[in-house]
């Protein structure tokens, strides 16, 4: 097992307004300045990963060192590999203590924004660190609740393969099985020779995260 928790973040004013879509002359720049002057010293986003072997496969299922998860598509990805890498990563428990008031609605978006920015290091830092130490080549990921096939009660399964999450990173699941920090993610890296994303199996209009478009006919071939 892998803990991150050495990350150093720099996140500049006029990154955080290009996410924003915002001009670096924006009335906002300030805003955003002060907050950045707030966040920066507490923003300590953390990953963990670990690597996992399959232990066997059914029709809709695989079984990872002992856990087995319930998901058709799931299985398809995995039907050529011997390994897994699951993680969580997060912004980080300490930037959820800044003291916003309730009615700063758009200080709270802009904050928002910047955690994104701290679990994106995250993530680059954890992907970073598995190419390093295990060589696996071309990855693609699958997280829970991101398509009905894989729902998001099997967030108690994956995070089961590491024990104490909150203590070692601090992120906990809710009764509805949402991480908290919001701003965290789960998932199981995989091997794979095509270029597989979540997207491409999921319906959803409009969804701002879409990095590929949805395609039926490859659905199809999943679940069939």
């Amino acid at each position: 097992m892998e803990i991150i928790d050495n990350i150093k973040v720099e996140i500049s004013p006029t990154q955080v307004l290009k996410r924003l879509h915002m001009d670096q002359d924006d009335k906002y720049l300030q805003d955003v300045e002060k907050l950045l002057e707030l966040a920066l010293p507490v923003l300590c986003p953390k990953a963990i990963f670990d690597i996992k072997y399959i232990d066997s496969r059914s029709d809709d299922s695989v079984t990872i060192s002992g856990v087995e998860f319930s998901s058709r598509i799931l299985r398809v990805n995995l039907d050529k590999v011997e390994r897994t890498f699951p993680y969580i990563a997060t912004c980080g428990i300490e930037v959820e203590k800044l003291d916003i008031p309730a009615d700063e609605l758009m200080l709270h978006f802009m904050l928002d924004t910047i955690k994104q920015m701290a679990l994106g290091e995250a993530m680059r830092h954890l992907r970073q660190q598995i190419d390093e130490k295990y060589r696996p080549g071309k990855m693609s990921a699958m997280n829970p609740g991101s398509l009905e096939d894989w729902p998001i009660s099997e967030q108690h399964k994956l995070f089961s393969l590491f024990g104490d999450v909150e203590k070692l990173i601090g992120v906990k699941l809710t009764d509805s099985c949402l991480m908290m920090p919001i701003k965290s993610v789960s998932g199981l890296y995989f091997q794979t020779e095509t270029d597989y994303v979540n997207c491409q199996l999921c319906p959803r209009e409009k969804c701002p995260g879409r990095r590929a478009p949805y395609n039926p006919e490859l659905k199809e071939e999943y679940l069939k």
